[in-house]
């Protein structure tokens, strides 16, 4: 038995990357999975399309999820996009853009899965953050702004819900060895020399794998940490909290 036996999960940007990774590990420790993504995944998973800027489409893939899996318990607010640059590198549309993709989607999603999470005697909700949230990064205007709304909303939703027996929470995983960074650094003058210096700013010296982040989103959504609530879980390899000594 495992303790996400009976348990029905919803994954948003499940087609790839930190998305995939948790719908696999929830999948192989006993849950139902349903990946919404506007390129979903196959089975084991059911896959559903969906366009988070698009209030229809998410409430229309919300109900046929919860429909075929028999209702949700378990909702990972996953589906984000990245940008780069100072403020002013960027325009007012794609200000606008990104902030709907990763702020405005995850209260699409959460609206219209309240209904089916509030029926569960397990409900948990964990958004996808970033440390970009609470660190400061260059270049990183416009991304740090969207993750310090999604660190903000994560605590108003826990207070808004906790008296309904939904806990929120969520991961802020430094940088990642996801497609997003990948096709970064595909695009810099030296992808070798960058990712070296990416993984140089964390402490532990390597980037975050999906694996690493998808396992501390388990934890969040598992009913063995039933008193969680309201908490931002760095999954960094301490590139928020620590503050290291240059090598001699």
């Amino acid at each position: 038995m495992s303790e996400f036996d009976g348990l029905k999960a919803l994954v948003t940007g499940g087609g790839s990357g930190i998305g995939l990774a948790t719908a696999t590990v929830l999948a192989a420790r006993g849950a139902q999975v349903a990946c919404l993504d506007v390129n979903p995944p196959g089975e084991p998973f059911f896959g559903v399309k969906a366009d988070v800027t698009d209030d229809l489409s998410v409430r229309t893939a919300v109900a046929a999820a919860a429909e075929h899996l028999g209702g949700l318990d378990i909702v990972v607010n996953n589906a984000g996009i990245g940008a780069a640059g100072t403020v002013a590198d960027n325009s007012d549309e794609e200000w606008l853009r990104v902030l709907d993709v990763n702020v405005v989607g995850m209260v699409r999603v959460a609206r219209a899965a309240l209904p089916y999470l509030r029926e569960s005697s397990h409900a948990a909700i964990v958004n996808t953050c970033s440390i970009a949230a609470t660190a400061g990064l260059p270049q990183r205007a416009l991304y740090s702004a969207t993750k310090g709304a999604v660190q903000s909303l994560t605590l108003a939703m826990a207070a808004d819900h906790v008296h309904e027996g939904i806990r929120v929470n969520c991961v802020n995983p430094g940088t990642a060895d996801t497609p997003w960074v990948g096709r970064l650094l595909g695009a810099a003058d030296d992808p070798d020399a960058e990712r070296a210096a990416l993984n140089a700013r964390q402490p532990m010296g390597r980037l975050v794998s999906a694996d690493e982040v998808a396992h501390a989103i388990a934890y969040l959504a598992s009913p063995l940490s039933s008193s969680t609530t309201g908490t931002a879980l760095a999954v960094d390899g301490g590139m928020q909290g620590l503050r290291l000594r240059p090598k001699a």
